[in-house]
């Protein structure tokens, strides 16, 4: 038996095989999980092809995480198709390249909004919209990916900020949606070598700060112990954990500086 048998579970932000999204798919069809794909824009043909270089092939729903209409479609859609839902996979970050490496103090009003909408208040809006079917059989899982906002690091600038905003609103997530059963949970996770991260001027330089230093060592390259901690925040296992953010970062966390 799969730790994930039976689970029905939404992955967003699959848009090259070398996502984290990618990884949790593919490690949760391996563990039994019935899953979905979302994507939208130039992405969704991406993300499109990704599903059929998956285990199984699947199914791919056009779903802007900042539109109500696409949001509520999408709840529209799985309610139809499986009458539940037990997890969502919140793998949607954005940033413009004005707020990034190390643009922060000159970065422009708009584009600090236009990161905050995107990459944390969409957390909040997919819980809400797919509450109801997380709750049909007495709950499910809303696992989001985070990279540690406890310091400012080089170069992450508004995104940092972000992730700050993305931790605050999985406590008050986990806060709102736990009397109906529903956890909220956070990975925050080592750098990984994404297009996401390439796209941050002095990426290489913040991410070997990782293999350098944690205790239990760090492959940029690998992205398996993260997208298997969210199989685990999935899982049944992890049924009395909620407003956690789990560092998945070879215990660099754990170091003073």
């Amino acid at each position: 038996m799969g730790l994930l048998d039976g689970k029905r579970l939404l992955i967003t932000g699959v848009l090259t095989d070398k996502s984290i999204a990618y990884s949790v798919a593919e490690r949760a069809q391996q563990e039994g999980a019935e899953i979905v794909l979302s994507g939208f824009d130039r992405g969704l043909r991406i993300t499109q092809r990704m599903a059929t270089r998956l285990p199984t092939a699947c199914d791919v729903l056009e779903l802007d995480a900042t539109n109500p209409e696409h949001v509520a479609a999408a709840a529209e859609d799985l309610k139809t198709r499986w009458g539940g839902l037990d997890g969502v996979l919140h793998a949607i970050a954005f940033v413009p390249a004005d707020a990034l490496g190390g643009n922060f103090m000159t970065a422009p009003t708009a584009s600090a909004l236009t990161a905050l909408e995107i990459s944390s208040i969409s957390y909040k809006t997919l819980a809400a919209e797919f509450a109801d079917l997380l709750a049909v059989d007495g709950g499910g899982s809303i696992v989001g990916l985070d990279f540690d906002a406890s310091v400012a690091w080089p170069v992450y600038d508004w995104a940092g900020v972000t992730k700050a905003a993305l931790e605050s609103i999985n406590r008050y997530v986990a806060r709102d949606l736990g009397p109906r059963g529903i956890r909220s949970n956070l990975i925050s996770a080592g750098p990984l070598n994404t297009m996401a991260a390439k796209s941050i001027g002095g990426f290489n330089d913040l991410a070997q700060i990782w293999p350098d230093r944690a205790p239990l060592g760090w492959d940029l390259d690998d992205p398996i112990p993260v997208a298997d901690t969210a199989c685990f925040l999935f899982s049944d296992w992890s049924r009395a954990i909620s407003g956690e953010i789990i560092h998945v970062d070879g215990g660099l966390h754990a170091l003073g500086a």
